[in-house]
């Protein structure tokens, strides 16, 4: 090989082994400051581990418990109707007032007779002859001066007539409006002189004492409803108010699409605050009282993996003698809610402290610094705060 193809090789070789020095460099560099600021994050993850997390705590007790199903109806009167005229006419009277409590059979309206009553009359009157007739046929045919035919004739026209008389009062009671049954009116549709088509509503007739409320539970509480079992309920009309009662009838099928069956319970109401068409809250309690772990629903974290609470425990004594106070996450299996609380089946001990506030920045191990000032909810039966 001759000098002059050695002198470009080694002029190629120098560039390229600085370019390599250079990368080496650089990637050494890169690496170095990667791992710097690694080892800088670790030491300040481990100190802040060692910082105590301010939270809140619950003592978890045993209380008494009273097992039950919840839902929502609507009440309904035991009797109702709308009450309206069977016949056509004008308006001559109304003897009620709106709201009136009113007994049965009170006649409250009265529409114009026109001469229905002197058609009545004139009816009663060829029934009165029908009668006279008949009476003195009979006289007659004991005689032997008429013949039975005669007889037969008379009952067939009296009957006829009795049953146009009939007929004729029908009409003319078709054209007054009474309360089937004793109730509380609601507020009148119609002032005298109006027409009336039969069928147009007049006034609602309610029944409140007692009162029904229908309400629907899952077909797995079945098993614990029957008849006469006590309910309670409460509206928010009358916040703070329960009303007793008890169940009247449970419907003998499911509802295929809800898988949900309807129960009627009969409420007492003998104040009368409660009227149909009201929204109410329906608990009805079954077996027997027991004691069960409570905690508010606050302090557990809901997971599609299972649901867990921060139990607060004791770690090492440090230099000043005193405990550090650590968190351990702990599963737990849940019973019933009731109001702000729920039932703890396992995973947690009576009388041991968990964590009630502050459990998104923990994890296990962390040191806790407790501070209850503010503390959750945790009543059985919450109200709603009067605005």
């Amino acid at each position: 090989m001759s000098s002059m193809d050695t002198a470009p090789t080694k002029a190629m070789i120098k560039p390229i082994v600085i370019m390599l020095l250079a990368v080496a460099l650089l990637l050494g560099g890169i690496f170095g400051v990667q791992r710097y600021f690694g080892g800088m994050f670790k030491k300040n993850m481990a100190a802040a581990a060692l910082v105590p997390q301010t939270v809140s705590t619950i003592t978890a007790a045993t209380s008494e418990w009273q097992p039950f199903i919840q839902s929502t109806g609507t009440l309904r009167a035991v009797r109702g109707a709308d009450l309206s005229a069977q016949a056509s006419g004008v308006v001559d009277e109304i003897a009620f007032d709106s709201g009136n409590e009113v007994a049965a059979g009170k006649v409250l309206l009265r529409l114009k007779p026109n001469d229905d009553y002197a058609k009545l009359q004139q009816l009663q009157a060829a029934a009165d002859l029908a009668d006279q007739t008949y009476k003195r046929d009979q006289e007659q045919f004991v005689a032997q001066a008429i013949s039975r035919a005669n007889i037969d004739t008379d009952v067939s026209t009296l009957k006829s007539a009795r049953a146009q008389v009939a007929a004729q009062q029908a009409l003319i009671d078709e054209k007054i409006v009474k309360a089937p049954f004793a109730g509380r009116l609601g507020i009148r549709q119609v002032d005298i002189g109006q027409y009336l088509t039969a069928g147009t509503s007049v006034v609602t007739l309610q029944a409140l004492d007692p009162i029904l409320v229908d309400f629907y539970v899952p077909q797995q509480a079945l098993a614990q409803m029957k008849i006469g079992q006590p309910v309670s309920a409460t509206v928010d009309t009358y916040a703070g108010q329960t009303f007793s009662g008890a169940i009247e009838a449970i419907n003998s099928k499911v509802d295929q699409s809800s898988r949900n069956v309807q129960v009627r319970a009969t409420l007492h109401n003998p104040d009368k605050r409660l009227v149909p068409g009201m929204f109410a809250n329906v608990r009805i309690q079954y077996g027997e009282k027991n004691q069960q772990i409570t905690l508010p629903q606050t302090v557990v974290t809901y997971n599609p993996f299972g649901d867990t609470v921060f139990v607060v425990e004791q770690g090492a004594i440090d230099d000043k003698a005193k405990p550090h106070l650590t968190v351990q996450q702990r599963f737990v299996k849940l019973g019933a809610t009731r109001g702000d609380q729920v039932a703890v089946l396992s995973g947690v001990k009576a009388g041991e402290t968990v964590v009630s506030a502050g459990q998104m920045k923990l994890r296990n191990g962390v040191a806790v610094a407790i501070n209850n000032d503010v503390v959750p909810a945790n009543s059985p039966n919450p109200n709603p705060p009067n605005e």
